[in-house]
C-alpha cells in the first residue's frame, strides 16, 4: 500500500519530462527572439569622393527591400577619402568586427578585402575587370566568397570615344592623364589606346603619381597641344577631377569622363554607370547573401543601365554647339 502525499515513479518522469519540454520550448522562444532582433552588420570600405552616391543607393536599396537601418541591419562605414595608403589595415579592422556581409566599392578597396578574408561574404561595386585584377575565376561564378557589379570599362572606351567624336569631331589629338601606380588605370588606358588608334586619334599620354605632379602636366601642358581630354578612370585622378574640369573650361577643351558626378562638377560629358543605381544594384546581393546565398553561386553583375549626361552649362562655355542626334539620346542634362 502507498503512502499519501508520495508520487509514484511514473508521476516523477512525466513532470520531468513536462519542465524539459517547457524549457525547451521557452529557450528555442528566446534565442527566436534573440536572433530576430539582433541588426545584420554590413561592413563598407569605399573611397568616398566620388563613390558616395553608391553608398546612397546602396542605403536606399536596403530601406526598399525592407531592411530598417538601425533596426534590421547595421552599415559600418570605413570612408577612406581617396586614400588607398593604409587600405589593408583598414580592411582588416572591418574584418575583425565579424559583418555578416562586407560591402566594397573600388578595385584597390575590393583587393584589400579579399586578401583580408576568405571567408565573409563580399559585395563589391564599381569595380573595374574583376577577372583581370583576380578576384574572380568567372563572371558566372567567382568560385570564393565574392560577386558584386562591374564596371569593366575596356568595352567602353569605344563607345565613349564615338560620343567625343560626335561632339567634336575635329578632335584628333587627346590628351589622357594616367595614374602610373594604379594598376587598373593602366589596364583602362590600354583599353582607351588600342580604340583610338583605331579611329585614327593621337594619344597624348601623361603619366602622374602625385597631385603635385597633375597641376605640373596640366599647367605646362600648352591649350594648343590637344583637341580634347579623356578622364582615365584612377582614384589619383578623380580625387582632383576639379584640375581637369578647369583646365578643360579654361582652355575650352571638350572632355568626357567615366562618372555623371564629374558631370555636375563641371565637365562636358560622361558616359557609364550611374552611381546611385549601382549601389541599389549591390543592396540585392547584399539581401541574397543575407538569405542565404553564396557569393560563388550569385554571377557577377554589369550596370542595369549606362546613362549619357551631358553638362549644357560647359557646353556654352566652351563655345560647343552640341549635335540634335546626341540631344536626342541624352539621360540627363545638367547645368
Amino acid at each position: 500500500m502507498e503512502t499519501k502525499g508520495r508520487w509514484r515513479h511514473s508521476d516523477v518522469i512525466a513532470c520531468t519530462r513536462a519542465v524539459v519540454l517547457v524549457l525547451a520550448v521557452f529557450c528555442v522562444g528566446v534565442v527566436s527572439i534573440g536572433a530576430a532582433v539582433r541588426p545584420y552588420r554590413v561592413a563598407v570600405l569605399t573611397p568616398g569622393l566620388s563613390f558616395l552616391p553608391v553608398l546612397a543607393g546602396l542605403r536606399e536599396g536596403l530601406t526598399q527591400l525592407g531592411y530598417v537601418e538601425g533596426k534590421d541591419v547595421t552599415l559600418m562605414v570605413e570612408n577612406t577619402q581617396g586614400e588607398v595608403s593604409d587600405l589593408a589595415q583598414r580592411a582588416e579592422r572591418l574584418v575583425a568586427l565579424q559583418p555578416d556581409v562586407f560591402v566594397t566599392m573600388g578595385t584597390p578597396h575590393t583587393r584589400a578585402a579579399q586578401q583580408a578574408t576568405s571567408s565573409i561574404p563580399i559585395v563589391f561595386v564599381r569595380v573595374g575587370d574583376p577577372l583581370y585584377y583576380g578576384l574572380a575565376a568567372s563572371y558566372a561564378s567567382s568560385q570564393n566568397n565574392l560577386t558584386g557589379v562591374s564596371v569593366y570599362s575596356g568595352p567602353l572606351a569605344g563607345k565613349r570615344l564615338e560620343i567625343l567624336q560626335e561632339i567634336a569631331p575635329e578632335s584628333k589629338r587627346i590628351l589622357a592623364v594616367v595614374a602610373k601606380d594604379e594598376g587598373h588605370a593602366r589596364n583602362a588606358f590600354q583599353h582607351f589606346a588600342e580604340t583610338a588608334a583605331k579611329m585614327g586619334l593621337q594619344v597624348l599620354r601623361q603619366d602622374v603619381t602625385t597631385r603635385e605632379e597633375l597641376e605640373h602636366v596640366l599647367r605646362t601642358t600648352p591649350a594648343d597641344a590637344q583637341d580634347a581630354i579623356y578622364h582615365v578612370p584612377s582614384f589619383l585622378v578623380s580625387a582632383h577631377i576639379d584640375l581637369l574640369i578647369e583646365k578643360a573650361r579654361r582652355d575650352k577643351l571638350p572632355m568626357i569622363v567615366h562618372e555623371d558626378s564629374m558631370v555636375d562638377r563641371g565637365a562636358l560629358v560622361s558616359y557609364g554607370g550611374h552611381s546611385h543605381p549601382m549601389g541599389k544594384q549591390a543592396a540585392k546581393l547584399v539581401r541574397n547573401i543575407l538569405q542565404g546565398a553564396r557569393p560563388a553561386d550569385l554571377p557577377i553583375q554589369t550596370p542595369d543601365t549606362l546613362f549619357l549626361t551631358i553638362n549644357v552649362s560647359t557646353a556654352r562655355e566652351i563655345n560647343l554647339t552640341l549635335p540634335l542626334s546626341l540631344l536626342e539620346r541624352v539621360d540627363r542634362m545638367a547645368e
